[in-house]
């Protein structure tokens, strides 16, 4: 049993197809069925099944995998910082989230961090789930996520850095955009602009609704993210229940929008997502500690009025 077949089982795991994972590794779908038949020789036991549509991990297989994927993502790791060591760089931080997070949470951080540590490496990527940032993070392609923490997620470390309350994002005409606050119950009759199907925000929302007895019965639309949810609010074209976000400037009373505080539905808690906080690279340490004191003091929503928010907006979010 070798790193190479470990990786290899790992990489046909996650693809769910030989000749996917021959393809990205420049190899024959002959020498990555090679590996894995050595790995099933060396366990005694079958490690996938093969179907039509390409081959799915026996539970046998996923033990495997699942033990393999996180000993390798340690040690690619640890390999990347000592090859930061070696050749004496400041070495990298890379990080994932939704398409315009950096933008609410995190400026201030990278300004902060890029004049104290010039010489790390900040790589942003985005991704549009949290499952997907989850699979990254298992595969050490990144060093940290910014998500909408939801459940445990097996290999994952999930700390919560904020809290974003709920607000209503109404046209400037609609007859709730006068409202001090709306309760949980005036939302069983509006027209729905829902949160992105599968999302963890999505599922967070519908929980609490559910929690106050609230059904939702008219929902016209569902949008990709939270900017779209806005606009369509801001139309006129339904009503949306959005988290309150840092760094969005918010239209004054003349403006076509209106967000109301929901204040009765628990907020929304967002951090970061990490494989294990004890093995973190000190860059990655560090820039994620500078991005949470920046939010310290500046918790979204602290005042929120029918026509303003403070700290709060709209946006795609994290990974939600």
């Amino acid at each position: 049993m070798t790193l190479d077949d470990l990786r290899v089982l790992v990489a046909v795991c996650r693809a769910g197809s030989l000749s996917a994972v021959a393809r990205d590794l420049g190899r024959t779908q002959s020498a990555v069925s090679q590996h894995i038949r050595r790995l099933e020789k060396e366990t005694g036991t079958a490690l996938v099944e093969r179907h039509a549509r390409g081959v799915v991990p026996t539970e046998a297989g996923r033990i495997l995998w699942a033990a393999a994927a996180e000993g390798m993502a340690g040690l690619d790791g640890a390999l990347r910082r000592l090859d930061d060591l070696v050749h004496a760089t400041g070495g990298s931080v890379r990080v994932t989230t939704g398409a315009t997070t950096v933008r609410h949470f995190m400026a201030e951080a990278i300004v902060a961090f890029r004049h104290r540590h010039p010489e790390v490496s900040l790589e942003f990527r985005t991704e549009n789930s949290s499952r997907g940032c989850f699979d990254s993070l298992a595969a050490d392609d990144l060093d940290l996520a910014w998500i909408t923490i939801g459940a445990p997620v097996r290999g994952v470390e999930q700390r919560t850095v904020m809290e974003l309350p709920w607000v209503l994002a109404v046209a400037a005409d609609d007859s709730l955009a006068a409202r001090s606050h709306i309760e949980p119950a005036d939302l069983a009759g509006i027209r729905h602009i829902r949160l992105p199907e599968n999302s963890t925000s999505r599922a967070h929302l519908d929980a609490a609704l559910a929690a106050a007895g609230v059904r939702i019965d008219r929902s016209d639309t569902s949008v990709a993210d939270w900017d779209t949810a806005l606009l369509l609010a801001e139309l006129g074209l339904g009503h949306a229940v959005v988290p309150a976000l840092p760094g969005w400037s918010v239209p004054g009373a003349e403006g076509p929008l209106r967000l109301v505080p929901v204040p009765a539905l628990p907020a929304l808690p967002v951090g970061w997502a990490v494989r294990r906080w004890s093995t973190l690279a000190p860059p990655a340490r560090i820039f994620a500690e500078e991005v949470a004191r920046s939010r310290t003091g500046r918790r979204a929503g602290r005042s929120i009025g029918s026509a303003e928010v403070a700290d709060a907006g709209g946006s795609s979010g994290p990974a939600a």
